[in-house]
C-alpha cells in the first residue's frame, strides 16, 4: 500500500470501524476460527500477556543490520532456540501473510479481547512493522481496546515518522525507538521530534530488571510506561 492511499485508509476506518466486527459477532466468531485466519497469538515466556511475532528474517532493517558486527540484530534472540523451530516458524510465518488480509484488524480485536486478561500487550516478540500500513492496522487495533496497553518496540523509523504526520497516537499504543547498535545511542532526536521513548543495550538510563528476576517481566511494566524516556535491556 502506498503512503499517498493512507489517507483513504484512515477515512474508512474513522466512518466504519465496526461494520466487519459487527458481521463476525453476528456469525458467532470463534477463537479458533480467528486463529485459522490470521495465526494465534504468541506467548513470550517473560512477558505478562500476549504478544504477535513475525519472522525475525523479514524484518525490513533488522535483517540488513543482522549482517552488521555489533548491532543489536547481530544477537537476534529470535532466530535461534525455540524460534528456529519448524513448527514455530511456520505459525510466524502465517501471521506475516495474514496481516496483508482485509479483515486482519477485526480478528486481533476479537482474539485479544477475548484473550488478553492482563492488560498489557507486545507486538513483535520477534519481527518488525513491514510498512506505514501496517502500523495503522496496528494503531486501529488499539483504538478497539482502549482498556489495553500496547507494546510496540521497532527499527523502521521512517515509517513511525511517516504515520505520525498524518495520523494521532492512540495514547495505549507504546512506540519506542529501539536502537541499532550494542552500547550505541538509540535514536533520541527523532524520538523528542515525535514524541515517543526510546530503548537500547547499554549500561545508562532505566535499565531492564528482567534478568535480575527469572528473566521475567514480574511486577514490571516499564516499558508499557512512556514515561520512561529510555529502557536498556541486557545482551539475550
Amino acid at each position: 500500500m502506498r503512503i499517498q492511499s493512507l489517507h483513504g485508509l484512515k477515512k474508512r476506518v474513522d466512518k466504519q470501524p465496526q461494520i466487519c466486527y459487527t458481521v463476525f459477532s453476528v456469525m458467532t466468531m470463534t477463537i479458533k476460527l480467528a486463529e485459522d485466519a490470521v495465526g494465534s497469538l504468541s506467548k513470550p515466556s517473560k512477558m505478562p500477556g500476549f504478544g504477535y511475532s513475525t519472522p525475525a528474517e523479514d524484518c525490513i532493517t533488522g535483517s540488513k543490520l543482522a549482517t552488521v558486527k555489533n548491532s543489536i540484530c547481530s544477537f537476534c534472540y529470535a532466530r535461534k532456540g525455540r524460534y528456529a523451530f519448524s513448527n514455530v516458524k511456520n505459525a510466524m510465518k502465517k501471521r506475516l501473510k495474514a496481516i496483508e488480509r482485509s479483515d486482519w484488524i477485526d480478528m486481533m480485536v476479537f482474539m485479544i479481547g477475548k484473550r488478553e486478561k492482563s492488560g498489557f500487550f507486545r507486538w513483535h516478540d520477534s519481527g518488525d512493522i513491514q510498512g506505514v500500513w501496517h502500523l495503522e492496522k496496528i494503531a486501529e487495533v488499539a483504538r478497539r481496546l482502549p482498556h489495553i496497553k500496547f507494546w510496540l518496540p521497532t527499527r523502521e523509523y521512517r515509517f513511525v515518522r511517516e504515520w505520525m504526520q498524518l495520523n494521532r497516537k492512540p495514547d495505549n499504543l507504546i512506540i519506542r525507538l529501539s536502537a541499532y547498535m550494542m552500547d550505541g545511542e538509540p535514536p533520541t532526536k527523532l524520538a523528542s521530534k515525535l514524541g515517543l521513548p526510546t530503548s537500547g543495550a547499554r549500561r545508562e538510563g532505566f535499565s531492564c530488571p528482567a534478568s535480575t528476576q527469572g528473566n521475567e517481566c514480574g511486577d514490571c511494566r516499564a516499558c508499557w510506561d512512556d514515561s520512561i524516556e529510555n529502557i536498556d535491556y541486557k545482551k539475550h
